[in-house]
């Protein structure tokens, strides 16, 4: 199994989903690491304002830091290799980095099977 490390920028708190204005973007892939999770796939997400020291032991980041500055992050890295810089995967690039099939986050809503709405189903 491949392994996947998001090295986020500083946020105040592990996902950045918190507070009155909450970013789509850091909703959208909090939801993809939890579908990932109770699948058995865990990706590590590590936060430049909770795990600082981590930014500074991992060679490579701290060398993307020192080039390019906080504006890279986030960074993805996959198997010790950097895959994307500056943004988040989408799905479609989360199921290929990890070699998973796309339906792995497919979101399944179930429809009751019956209509009560007048006129016609809704």
């Amino acid at each position: 199994m491949k392994k996947m490390i998001i090295f986020d920028p500083a946020m105040c708190c592990s996902t950045g989903v918190c507070g009155p204005g909450v970013n789509p973007e850091l909703l959208r892939v909090a939801t993809v690491l939890n579908t990932l999770k109770s699948k058995g796939i865990l990706v590590e997400r590590y936060n430049l304002t909770s795990n600082p020291q981590i930014f500074v032991d991992n060679k490579t980041i701290n060398e993307i830091l020192m080039t390019k500055g906080v504006n890279a992050l986030p960074v993805i890295m996959v198997d010790g290799k950097v895959v994307k810089l500056g943004g988040y995967p989408t799905n479609r690039e989360f199921c290929n980095l990890l070699n998973i099939p796309e339906e792995y986050l497919k979101v399944n809503i179930k429809r009751p099977n019956k209509c009560n709405c007048k006129g016609g189903c809704c």
